[in-house]
């Protein structure tokens, strides 16, 4: 099990998550939904291979709070995640993470690999 914390100051951005294989992205909604579903099922995590950033479920982030800077909270329904980082750290403000919540985009965060303390916990 993996926790990701702040570096800067320790504080806690998740729960004990596994980490799983990156899953295919949805393109379509579900019938009588507006908004396409999570990328990542909740509990878990997975590297992107593109980009080398930790791909969460939004539901399995907290201690973060959105950017200050309003350029960085863009989007129509929700964040689009196009203009940097857009979730900083609760308690000391480090930039850890972009939140992509739009209805035009997969629901995820993408935490910072360079703003994380990484703690993994053997399993069992």
């Amino acid at each position: 099990m993996t926790v990701f914390s702040c570096i800067a100051c320790q504080q806690r951005i998740s729960p004990d998550l596994r980490e799983v294989p990156m899953p295919p992205p949805v393109t379509e909604e579900a019938p009588g939904h507006r908004f396409l579903p999570p990328l990542m099922p909740r509990g878990s995590y997975a590297v992107s291979p593109h980009t080398g950033v930790f791909i969460l479920n939004p539901d399995d982030v907290s201690g973060v709070t959105r950017h200050p800077d309003r350029g960085r909270l863009n989007g129509c329904c929700g964040l689009d995640g196009l203009d940097g980082p857009n979730l900083v750290c609760g308690a000391c403000g480090a930039e850890v993470a972009t939140q992509q919540s739009d209805c035009w985009s997969q629901q995820l965060i993408a935490l910072i690999p360079d703003a994380l303390a990484i703690t993994v916990a053997p399993a069992g």
